[in-house]
Formats: structure tokens, C-alpha cells, sequence
């Protein structure tokens, strides 16, 4: 039993034998069950939605977050961000601060993130699903193995590509990243226990476009 996932097709030619993995099929197998006991998010058609609104060849940059929000209305296959008209999170918060701080524009006006990754911002999660109301409940059944082969792959089959490393897990993930081919990002996670501790000034959108622009690579246009 493979995975067969609702991902773009370049992401299928990048990661085609990944899915054939018996990993795979447990962790499919284990979705099923837990689909049929308790609240999942996000929904089953967004789980990949980084993916298929960012597809392999239009990669500039990746924001790792951990887990989806595990609120309703919230998760929708995106790191950080959260559905147009829901409240914004802390951390998401603070990372519209640093974002107005570093580059100047306007304090947006929605928490989705979409128009990040149409610009080339792979929003990547750790995990890509989660209960309702039980952060970090499908960690160790799959998904961190399949996430690392991503970044693995990205970092092996592109070059010149922008990873932003936010907190210690994420920053953990350098180790797959061949850093003589891209640029790594790190700073203290947005959440408020840490923001103060370093996120805020460390102008990742500006660092991210200036390297960019300096190998002639369109920079993102990260206004909301």
C-alpha cells in the first residue's frame, strides 16, 4: 500500500520512492484510524498543500514550522499561517511585527499565508497533521522522516535556496542542508517564551531577499 497523496506532480517526480516506503503505509494506515476516532487537522485535501501551492522547481526559500495549529478554523497545510478571517496566533503576531520592522510594509490584515508560498516560500511543517486540541500527537509515526527527506532533497537536487531555521528543533534540521549551495537563516523561535531572546531584529525577510537579488534570483515580495 503506498501513500498516493494529492501532491503536485513535481513534487511526486522529487519524492517519488519516499512514497512506496512501508513507513509511508504505516503512517497512512494510522491516519485512516485516527481519522476514524478523533478530529484531524488539517483537512485531509491540505495536508500537502505546501506542496501543491509550492511546487519543486519554484522554491526560493523554506520556513520550518513544527506542528499545525491544533485550534479549529485554524490549520490549513501552511507553516504559521491560518485561515483568512481567523485571529492571528502569538507567534504568527510576532512574526508580522518582525516583518513590518524589517522591510517596512503595512501590518497585515490576514494570518493566510498563501501569497508567501505563490512567491516561491515553501511553508513546511515538521508534522503536516495533528489532533484537535493535542499539539505534537502525531509526532514519532512517520511524518519527521518524510519532512527531513524533503529538506534533504532540496538542499541535494537545487541550489540558492533560503532556509529560515526559527527555534532549536528547527534549527536541529541544518545538519541536512549543504550549506556551501544555500543559506541558512537561524534565530530564536517568534513565540512570545522566546521572541525577545533574538527573533525580533534578526531581519530574516531582508537577509532572505538580499541574498537572492546578490545570484540574480527574483526576491520574494513578502507583503500581505
Amino acid at each position: 500500500m503506498s501513500l498516493n497523496p494529492q501532491i503536485h506532480d513535481s513534487w511526486k517526480e522529487a519524492l517519488k520512492s519516499e512514497f512506496d516506503r512501508a513507513y509511508m503505509s504505516e503512517l497512512k494506515a494510522f491516519l485512516i484510524e485516527e481519522k476514524k476516532q478523533r478530529t484531524i487537522y488539517p483537512r485531509g485535501n491540505e495536508i500537502f498543500n505546501a506542496f501543491n501551492s509550492t511546487p519543486f522547481g519554484n522554491v526560493k526559500a523554506v520556513i520550518l514550522g513544527q506542528d499545525p495549529y491544533h485550534g479549529p478554523g485554524q490549520a490549513h497545510g501552511l507553516s504559521f499561517s491560518v485561515r483568512h478571517g481567523t485571529a492571528f496566533p502569538p507567534s504568527l503576531q510576532n512574526i508580522f511585527k518582525e516583518l513590518v520592522d524589517d522591510i517596512g510594509c503595512p501590518y497585515p490584515q490576514s494570518g493566510d499565508l498563501t501569497h508567501w508560498a505563490k512567491e516561491g516560500v515553501l511553508l513546511l511543517n515538521t508534522l503536516l497533521t495533528v489532533r484537535a486540541g493535542e499539539a505534537f500527537s502525531h509526532k514519532e509515526h512517520g511524518w519527521e522522516r518524510f519532512t527531513d527527506h524533503v529538506i534533504a532533497t532540496l538542499s541535494e537536487q537545487r541550489e540558492h535556496i533560503v532556509f529560515i531555521l526559527w527555534g532549536a528543533p528547527a534549527g536541529k534540521k541544518a545538519a541536512l542542508i549543504d550549506e556551501q549551495k544555500h543559506f541558512i537563516v537561524r534565530s530564536p523561535h517568534p513565540s512570545p517564551l522566546s521572541a525577545y531572546r533574538g527573533f525580533f531584529g534578526s531581519k530574516p525577510f531582508s537577509r532572505t531577499n538580499d541574498y537572492l537579488k546578490a545570484r540574480g534570483i527574483e526576491p520574494i515580495d513578502w507583503r500581505l
